[in-house]
């Protein structure tokens, strides 16, 4: 069961990797043994869920909405570790603050019985401005686990603010983790920032995915929304730096052509959908793990553009690519991570339902 915000933190809580106590916060609870300083706890605190640094193009965006950050339903937590239990990977810690919850884990692949299926939900139906978003995963030694979301991320128009989502990822030694979450639809004039920070040991394996559109295809939106912004941070647990990609969307001036730059070449070159892949993983050499996507993608059939390059230092490789058919997109994504899954595991992949 969720736990309520504003009980007292759990042994759990302490997982190496998932929602730790600001300093200031963590004194506090020290003094007061188990109970949280201030209504909510630490986990509403700014903080905790503001991003330490959001780019400029979205900062400037910044206001008092009509719902203050910090409002009933403006923070969403969710906070999930991952262990190895009776010979397989289970959901051993569970915090979840709406908007942002879970289906229970599935485990559905017949080829993987010991392999959870967890679904990212949010009650609200999608972004809104002011809201602030920070869910926390974390992944046991030897555990393996695939996340998605149940469905594409709406980011609503927006009139003051701007919104943000952090999302930090813990792969620990052996771990096999798979994160490929649906596209992310800015709408007309939103401003929206995230920022993905992922800690992956030497050994441990990730499959990371990010699609977004530019907009609401089926009603001719095409780079209406103000900024879309991400930041990717790879790092070893002692800090090293594996990767760092950032993407900034920025045709929301109101000048005449303004979304040239994100239509151009190098960006989305006048195509609709944008997609990136990276797996990280030590299993397979990074050539053939490139000669794989490269296949896979060039076999799903679609109309498409696209690159696979490897990491430095033999950490994996990345790809991305663009299109305008959102079904051809959406065949390439899934034929590469099938590709990848097989090639790693040794077990075809399973069809992965949504409603």
């Amino acid at each position: 069961m969720p736990e309520p915000a504003g009980d007292a933190r759990t042994a759990n809580d302490k997982l190496a990797g998932v929602g730790p106590l600001p300093p200031r916060a963590a004194e506090q609870a020290g003094q007061d043994g188990l109970r949280e300083p201030n209504p909510g706890g630490y986990r509403l605190q700014p903080a905790f869920y503001e991003p330490a640094r959001v780019p400029e193009e979205v900062l400037r965006h910044a206001g008092v909405p009509t719902l203050p950050v910090g409002s009933p339903g403006k923070v969403g937590v969710l906070q999930l570790g991952f262990a190895r239990n009776r010979g397989r990977t289970e959901l051993v810690q569970h915090y979840q603050k709406s908007p942002l919850q879970i289906m229970h884990p599935l485990y559905y692949n017949q080829l993987r019985p010991d392999m959870p299926y967890t679904y990212l939900m949010s009650s609200g139906g999608g972004i809104l401005h002011g809201d602030r978003l920070r869910t926390d995963l974390s992944f046991g030694s030897g555990t393996s686990a695939h996340v998605t979301s149940q469905t594409q991320t709406r980011v609503y128009r927006m009139e003051h603010d701007y919104a943000s989502a952090i999302m930090n990822i813990a792969v620990e030694e052996d771990a096999y983790v798979e994160y490929l979450p649906e596209p992310v639809v800015p709408f007309t004039d939103s401003r929206f920032y995230q920022q993905t920070a992922v800690v992956i040991d030497e050994s441990g394996t990730l499959l990371l995915g990010e699609t977004v559109y530019a907009g609401r295809l089926a009603r001719g939106e095409r780079h209406a929304y103000d900024v879309y912004a991400s930041d990717l941070e790879v790092r070893r647990p002692d800090g090293r730096l594996v990767a760092l990609d950032r993407l900034r969307l920025s045709p929301g001036t109101g000048e005449p052509g303004a979304d040239a730059g994100v239509r151009g070449l190098g960006v989305l070159a006048d195509h609709d959908v944008l997609a990136m892949l990276y797996v990280f993983t030590p299993l397979v050499p990074p050539a053939l793990l490139a000669d794989t996507l490269h296949r896979a993608i060039s076999d799903s059939g679609g109309d498409l553009i696209f690159g696979v390059s490897t990491l430095p230092g033999d950490a994996g490789v990345w790809m991305r690519l663009v299109g305008n058919d959102t079904v051809a997109v959406a065949a390439a994504n899934t034929a590469a991570a099938a590709a990848v899954h097989e090639l790693l595991t040794g077990q075809q992949a399973p069809v992965i339902r949504k409603s």
